[in-house]
């Protein structure tokens, strides 16, 4: 069990360093905040497209596979799950199809609507696809997929240092309404630091109880949940000593407050690249508005 492999959230990926690296980390997020917001009332086509769309870059990038492997197969796996519930699941509409014609108007219908595309109604078995349950399957397995997967790709090729420079520089004009931006990000660094901690935190003590050896069986349900209960607290205390011990460090370099202490994150720079990205990002919002559908 290698939790720091098998769930890469947060860690940033040193080498290789990809075109994703030279990115501008204002025109990442700019990218990231579109795959968020693009699938917002957009159709099914448009929102399966934003997953091609997703892997495809990660993949142009060049990240190795052994970073995405893990991530990206339990969100296809996750993914997959919610689909086919959500297919199969009651959608709460009960539609009687008609013909809104009259009878005697003469007017042949080609192609009736459908709206309940897959039944089975035999015995025991009752399923029920229809064109609204569809729907939202896709939209459920494809919004937890983007949203995870874009958030992933991005800290990955983004460092915590160039992803706090970025949201400094566009907070900036915040603190004309006294918003403590510097302190926002610094939060946000800091936070970014700490979740390879909390997760070699879990995978050593994890590892501690399965190297004991403990007979689950014997032990029976609520002696079980005593044990995790336990290691649950000593992660917690461990956490916390952590935490103390980074505030103590801060605090013994000088470190008190951010307009007694100045903060160097990253130098931003916009290269050929970044308007490359850009441009291509505008086009990206032309093509949701023109065939991805439309907000109402």
């Amino acid at each position: 069990m290698d939790l720091l492999r098998s769930l890469p959230i947060g860690l940033y990926l040193e080498q290789p360093v990809t075109w994703l690296h030279r990115l501008d980390p204002r025109v990442k997020l700019g990218w990231l905040l579109s795959f968020l917001l693009a699938p917002i009332l957009a159709s099914a086509s448009w929102k399966l497209g934003l997953v091609v769309l997703l892997v495809l870059i990660s993949l142009l990038a060049g990240i190795p596979w052994r970073a995405l492997k893990q991530q990206m197969g339990w969100l296809l796996l996750f993914g997959g799950a919610i689909f086919l519930v959500g297919m199969f699941a009651p959608d709460s509409i009960n539609v009687t199809q008609q013909v809104r014609s009259p009878a005697d108007a003469g007017i042949e219908i080609v192609q009736p609507y459908q709206y309940i595309l897959f039944k089975i109604d035999s015995g025991i078995i009752h399923l029920k696809i229809t064109k609204k349950s569809l729907d939202n399957a896709i939209y459920a397995s494809t919004l937890i997929f983007t949203s995870i997967y874009s958030a992933t790709v991005y800290l990955l090729t983004t460092s915590p240092e160039e992803v706090t420079t970025g949201l400094d520089h566009l907070m900036a004009p915040l603190r004309r309404w006294h918003v403590p931006v510097t302190e926002i990000t610094l939060t946000l660094t800091l936070a970014l630091r700490f979740i390879p901690l909390v997760l070699e935190e879990i995978q050593n003590l994890v590892r501690s109880v399965y190297t004991r050896a403990i007979d689950w069986q014997k032990l029976g349900l609520k002696n079980s949940a005593k044990v995790w209960l336990t290691v649950s607290e000593k992660i917690l205390e461990n956490l916390l000593s952590r935490a103390q011990q980074i505030a103590i460090a801060m605090q013994v370099r000088g470190f008190t407050t951010p307009n007694t202490h100045k903060v160097e994150w990253h130098q931003l720079r916009l290269r050929k690249i970044d308007f490359l990205a850009i441009a291509i990002l505008g086009i990206f919002w032309i093509a949701r508005f023109s065939i991805g559908g439309q907000f109402t």
